[in-house]
């Protein structure tokens, strides 16, 4: 890959985090790596208060790159037809016939906001998109249009009649994000920018080619055989006997830290992965993979601590 071309994709990149600025006050760092998510050709977890900017943020994404977005409230009595769409019977030429409907999932950015609300079936109709990105209804199949990503959220305070996702559903997310309060500066700024009589817009400033170019850009970063061999060891260390770890994360992780390492590094200007992308990265890719023991728990220990002991091990 060309250094122009490095260079006119980190050019791309940074004008979008400027017009996502914007209408979005601060979280620069849960905005790259939901961003990172989205050049991996990845999903995201988000969990975080109500109130912060969820929906506000990925909205403002799809608006700036151009891509069809939907949102889905999870609730206990979400079908999965609901998210997948269903079949509808219409009168055509003096008979009837069934035609697909398609439900919200046929977009290229969706929202499934508070996904622990849903049932586990309705749960399971969704990640079925995310891994197969295709849905299944009856005895047909129907591809969903690239890109496709999904940011699903959770808030983290309220469990009451909620269905926690199984491990084996967390690891088909690539990142899982924690979203933190704004700084009083920020509030300020925030609360001036959404009481005034402007309302902040943002200009559409890429194509859905484009994003797909950037994609295989990204996969295009060239990663030391040394780093390489230093992401199977941070992964493989969590699966060592460590008295605090009941499971560690499988081999997709250590894909997933490969990749989120050069999205990155592209993110910040770089044409190579260097040690602080790996290190930055470890976070959002292993702390919804790696399962504490009750011990552990018990004594307020969480999987980020875990993964820092790692890091310096490491």
């Amino acid at each position: 890959m060309s250094e122009k071309s490095y260079r006119d994709a980190t050019d791309k990149i940074s004008s979008i985090f400027n017009e996502v600025g914007k209408v979005i006050v601060g979280q620069r760092e849960a905005i790259e790596q939901i961003m990172a998510a989205i050049l991996c050709n990845g999903h995201a977890l988000v969990e975080s208060y109500p109130g912060l900017g969820k929906t506000l943020t990925i909205s403002t994404l799809s608006k700036v790159m151009d891509l069809k977005f939907n949102r889905i409230q999870c609730t206990p009595d979400l079908m999965p037809s609901d998210i997948t769409g269903t079949y509808v019977v219409e009168e055509r030429a003096g008979g009837k016939e069934f035609r697909f409907e398609p439900g919200p999932i046929f977009a290229n950015i969706v929202l499934a906001d508070e996904i622990n609300r849903a049932s586990p079936k309705t749960q399971s109709a969704l990640l079925e998109s995310m891994q197969e990105r295709q849905v299944t209804a009856g005895k047909e199949t129907y591809p969903l249009d690239q890109p496709f990503f999904v940011l699903a959220t959770q808030n983290p305070i309220e469990m009451e009649g909620t269905y926690p996702l199984p491990e084996a559903q967390l690891d088909r997310f690539l990142l899982k994000i924690l979203l933190g309060y704004p700084s009083p500066e920020e509030e300020t700024e925030i609360v001036e920018r959404y009481t005034g009589n402007i309302t902040p817009t943002v200009e559409k400033i890429l194509t859905r080619e484009t994003l797909l170019n950037l994609q295989q850009i990204t996969r295009d970063v060239p990663i030391a055989n040394d780093l390489r061999e230093r992401v199977i060891q941070i992964v493989a260390a969590t699966r060592e006997n460590r008295e605090d770890v009941e499971y560690g994360a499988s081999p997709r992780a250590s894909i997933g830290l490969i990749l989120a390492a050069k999205a990155h590094a592209l993110i910040h200007g770089q044409n190579y992965v260097s040690t602080r992308d790996i290190e930055k990265m470890a976070y959002p890719v292993l702390r919804h993979r790696i399962i504490l023991t009750f011990e552990a728990e018990r004594k307020g220990r969480s999987t980020d601590d875990v993964i820092q002991e790692i890091l310096k091990e490491k």
